[in-house]
């Protein structure tokens, strides 16, 4: 367990071979979609895997364990750890505890995964395969370190996806592991790993953070919503990322069907003062022109 006063610096180090190795591997073990019979049913449970997963990775590790952005019951809690386990993204506590230190840090010195520090391909893929910081930092999440079951969720963090990978090949044979677990993570690592890296490179400022964040609508379409990381830099705790009704957050919207029958309650809204300022942003523009 890590001291409450940790200085972590910027990382622009190697990543590990050890790590390395399993990591391309299963990008390798996705080229076998050309070995394997093709059938539209493989390609649909990879697209629902996805979606699955990814709920996991954006409403759990990220908007509840990193933020708690919302509040449920400690069943549904777990759900959402196991979901995002699942993704092959480390454990929960300590993909919530890394999170917290880049919000405190976000493109300073101590942020984990900045490009615009350590450099694009370090804050998509890079960092996560580091051995400087593979430890859980227990001290920022004393929140989630309580509960047990949660512990033990981020001690065997290959449990979820290997069993996700057996389930898949014992129901569907090779055709529906091959894209329902390789090429589905692959995919989900990707795109998740593009909020650390694009979204703080490309897309439109609409608030003026201490950082680089930025909103993209296409990341927003691809990631349920994470890809509006200039709102969310903004205002960190909300519930919503999609400020705006046309800002499209799916992840949101059944976060907020789920309220409906009590899953899920006390969703943060953005504060209006954000809206105050995003309207005094457009008037200063309109002046300009």
């Amino acid at each position: 367990m890590s001291s409450p006063n940790t200085v972590l610096p910027s990382y622009s180090g190697k990543p590990s071979l050890i790590a390395a190795v399993p990591f391309w591997g299963v990008h390798l073990v996705c080229l076998l979609v050309f070995f394997v019979d093709f059938s539209w049913g493989a390609v649909a449970v990879c697209g629902a895997t996805f979606v699955t997963r990814m709920f996991g990775i954006t409403a759990g590790y990220h908007r509840y364990f990193s933020h708690r952005a919302f509040k449920t019951g400690r069943v549904f809690q777990f759900i959402l750890a196991f979901l995002g386990t699942t993704s092959a993204q480390k454990g929960v506590l300590w993909w919530a505890a890394n999170h917290r230190i880049h919000h405190k840090n976000s493109d300073l010195e101590g942020d984990l995964h900045s490009p615009s520090r350590s450099g694009f391909w370090w804050s998509h893929l890079g960092w996560i395969l580091a051995p400087d910081h593979e430890e859980t930092q227990y001290s920022k999440i004393p929140d989630l370190a309580k509960y047990p079951e949660l512990r033990w969720l981020n001690e065997h963090f290959l449990v979820p996806p290997t069993m996700l990978a057996v389930a898949l090949y014992l129901v569907g044979g090779a055709g529906w592991l091959v894209w329902g677990f390789f090429v589905s993570t692959t995919l989900l690592w990707h795109t998740t790993f593009m909020i650390n890296s694009l979204a703080h490179v490309y897309g439109s400022r609409r608030y003026e953070t201490n950082d680089t964040s930025r909103n993209n609508l296409w990341l927003a379409i691809a990631t349920m919503g994470e890809g509006w990381h200039n709102n969310h830099h903004s205002f960190m705790n909300s519930a919503r990322q999609g400020f705006y009704w046309w800002e499209i957050d799916a992840t949101y919207y059944i976060l907020k069907a789920l309220s409906w029958i009590g899953v899920t309650w006390d969703l943060i809204e953005p504060p209006a003062r954000l809206f105050e300022e995003d309207t005094q942003l457009v008037e200063v523009v309109a002046l300009a022109e």
